[in-house]
């Protein structure tokens, strides 16, 4: 006897035994069944949790459509910083939901999971939207404000994620197994929609309402945040209809628990007199059960595959990031619609709803009868090729949109622009310096200069000594310039003399699609512009500069302005896109006050609409890639660990985006060439993929048990002589 065994009590081993006839107990009453649909087998709950997945994809795909200008224009962040912490965003939002899975499945069930996140996701946009309002705080508090609001949503949407297309599962019957795929397919279809909707409705928001003297987002986060709230409430409202199962543990950490233990027991067990096993899986067969490791084996031959897919998520995942910013140095008018750049967005859940019957129905079938095995696996590669080929064209247009900027000044260079605002020529010279044959000739009266000239400089700032020449009089000055900035000298009359003030331009003025205008008041009284946005523009009296203002694009014949004594308009023509101007008021003629144009940035000549090709080969490869992916991954896989499979691939998709951030901060290259990098990476991720799969067999999920049939006598006669230490066997 082991002096050390505890003493096991001996109700588990002796019942008592009545002699007495017990008496049987009445039938229970029959369970009532739940509400249908019009007298359809469709549980009524379903429409609540339809309804609720609307509205927060909408509020989910609304907010993050407009997530990359806020950081660009409101937060003033780089390009860099917004697609990094854009995709750092993104990656979180799909790590969160093992987190969420596990609190459903091993604590509070998903009806709570779903109700205390969906709180958690509320605040978040509540906090987000207060982070838009320019009148709370300042920079810090908006940025602060951000990233926690950003941190919170992130934990709710990743958090409900895994539960409610579960939950909504839960609430059919076992014989309703064909309802129950048509209610999958609809709450696909809702995803898509509420995706479709507010991609193109919240930069609407954004853009064409005006508030607090620009565009509005705290409006474009509002909204979803609204939205939010109505899913939370419908949600809630048919809590007295849902079918609750409680927890049942979490598959996930089984299975991570049952790969630990396999490799801490092979590593316990590591001495040359102990059998080895055909499998290192094998190692865990003195705590789990059988079925259990053959299934993880299963899933262990699929999670290899999945080793190359974060690349092509850190493609598919910059449509939000990348490829808006490229969109908002395109021309949006179309000619029968005027696109915001993030409206672009739209194209992919739009052809996505398109694709997929057409690759299933056509495409697909047609393959078929060629004779050509096109199996999942080649789908999902070839899904990889289209991926480069879209990044190859979006290369293309990058560099054809460089083309048609204008150029920037490098180290030790300004870009000049002498604008004659006298009322006869004048002629500049600069003395002593090598730049003076750039202004050697006579600039007219209010002559539209074609660009700016490059100055070169030797120090990083420099100061610059003219000569003006206007009719008798000679008049020298002297202006300072920093490098690397753009600068517009402004000659003026003073009396029957005249003076020059140098103005320091916004540097490539980065206008989201829209125009970029600035003032010039020559009266002698201040002059109040209303742009169509809350706050008037201002600008002071004898030649003051406003700042730039951003408007919408179109024409505009009659702005009104307003002095202390008088009330006029000015006629402003054509305000095209992405373009800059400076308007000159002036009053020399009877016809009152008049606005004289220049373009200090030309308009964008390249229209948005050549992203439409990238957009169709992305989206293309997205239907062949995802889909047949995860289609592929659950037919190989033991129903057991679907939900394992679906956690795993999204992690796949969090590292892809977080592939994107390191890139983005690390790389120093020129956008054409990072968009020509991920090209490239993933060509020879999709070789190496592609050579996986040629070695990957196919397994029929009804063979498992047979394989594990096989290899358990096999296991148990090698559990003899183990150091087992801390096992329980």
């Amino acid at each position: 006897m082991n002096p050390f065994r505890k003493n096991e009590s001996k109700e588990t081993f002796f019942l008592p035994v009545s002699t007495e006839e017990v008496p049987p107990r009445p039938p229970s009453l029959p369970k009532k069944p739940p509400p249908k649909i019009c007298g359809s087998n469709y549980p009524l709950s379903i429409a609540f949790i339809v309804v609720n997945e609307f509205c927060e994809r909408f509020s989910y795909y609304g907010m993050k459509a407009v997530l990359t200008l806020y950081f660009l224009y409101f937060l003033h962040w780089t390009e860099d910083t917004s697609t990094s912490v854009y995709h750092a965003f993104n990656s979180l939002c799909y790590f969160t939901p093992i987190l969420g899975a596990a609190i459903a499945d091993s604590w509070l069930g998903k009806f709570k999971t779903i109700i205390y996140l969906s709180l958690v996701y509320v605040l978040g946009h509540v906090i987000k939207s207060l982070g838009a309002l320019p009148v709370l705080g300042g920079h810090m508090v908006h940025t602060v404000l951000s990233l926690v609001g950003l941190s919170l949503i992130a934990l709710g949407t990743g958090g409900i994620k895994p539960c409610v297309a579960a939950f909504g599962g839960d609430q059919f019957e076992q014989k309703h197994e064909e309802e129950r795929a048509r209610y999958f397919s609809v709450f696909y279809l809702s995803i898509n929609a509420g995706s479709l909707i507010s991609t193109f409705i919240t930069p609407m928001l954004r853009g064409d309402v005006q508030c607090f003297g620009g565009d509005c987002y705290a409006l474009a986060f509002g909204v979803p945040g609204l939205l939010m709230v109505i899913a939370l409430v419908v949600f809630a409202m048919g809590s007295k209809m849902y079918k609750k199962t409680p927890p049942e543990g979490n598959i996930v950490t089984q299975v991570v628990k049952c790969i630990w233990f396999a490799v801490s027991n092979r590593f316990k067990n590591r001495s040359g007199d102990i059998t080895k096993r055909e499998h290192w899986l094998d190692w865990a067969a003195e705590k789990y059960p059988k079925r259990l490791i053959m299934d993880v084996k299963a899933l262990t031959r699929i999670l290899f595959l999945y080793i190359p897919l974060p690349m092509f998520w850190a493609l598919l995942e910059q449509q939000g990031s990348r490829w808006t910013l490229q969109a908002t140095r395109m021309n949006g008018n179309l000619g029968f619609i005027v696109l915001q750049p993030e409206q672009m967005q739209v194209l992919n859940p739009l052809l996505v709803l398109i694709f997929i019957p057409l690759f299933d129905l056509v495409i697909y079938r047609l393959v078929s009868k060629c004779g050509i095995n096109f199996s999942s696996l080649r789908k999902m590669a070839v899904g990889m090729i289209l991926a480069c080929l879209a990044f190859a064209v979006v290369a293309v247009v990058e560099i054809k949109i460089n083309e048609m900027a204008p150029p920037q000044p490098r180290s030790q260079e300004v870009f000049l622009q002498v604008l004659n605002l006298a009322d006869d020529e004048v002629k500049v010279t600069m003395q002593g310096d090598e730049n003076n044959s750039l202004l050697a000739e006579s600039i007219k009266s209010f002559q539209k200069m074609p660009h700016y000239s490059k100055l070169h400089l030797k120090t990083e700032s420099k100061d610059f000594h003219f000569h003006l020449k206007y009719r008798n009089l000679s008049v020298y000055t002297e202006h300072s310039v920093e490098e690397m900035n753009w600068y517009s000298l402004l000659i003026r009359e003073d009396g029957k003399s005249i003076s020059s003030m140098m103005v320091k331009d916004t540097e490539n003025v980065t206008t989201n699609g829209m125009t970029a205008v600035r003032f010039v008041n020559t009266l002698s009284k201040e002059v109040n512009i209303s742009l169509g946005t809350n706050l008037p523009l201002s600008v002071g009296e004898d030649y003051g500069v406003s700042a730039y203002r951003t408007v919408q694009t179109g024409e505009y014949p009659a702005v009104q302005c307003k002095t202390e004594d008088d009330d006029f308009s000015l006629n402003l023509g054509l305000l095209d896109f992405g373009a800059a101007y400076l308007f000159v008021i002036t009053n020399s003629t009877n016809q009152g006050p008049q606005a004289w144009k220049t373009e200090d940035i030309p308009a964008t000549k390249i229209s948005i609409a050549w992203q439409l090709p990238q957009y169709v080969l992305v989206t293309a490869a997205e239907v062949m890639f995802s889909v047949t992916g995860l289609e592929f991954s659950y037919s190989q896989a033991p129903s057991s660990m679907k939900s394992v499979l679906q956690a795993a691939w999204l992690l796949t998709i969090g590292v892809g985006n977080f592939i994107v951030l390191a890139v983005a901060q690390f790389s120093g290259l020129a956008q054409w060439a990072e968009f020509i990098l991920f090209s490239c990476l993933l060509l020879v991720v999709c070789l190496v993929f592609s050579i996986m799969a040629y070695y990957y067999v196919p397994v029929k999920p009804e063979n498992i048990q047979e394989l594990a049939d096989k290899q358990i006598p096999y296991m148990q006669k090698n559990m003899i002589n183990l150091k087992t230490k801390n096992t329980k066997l």
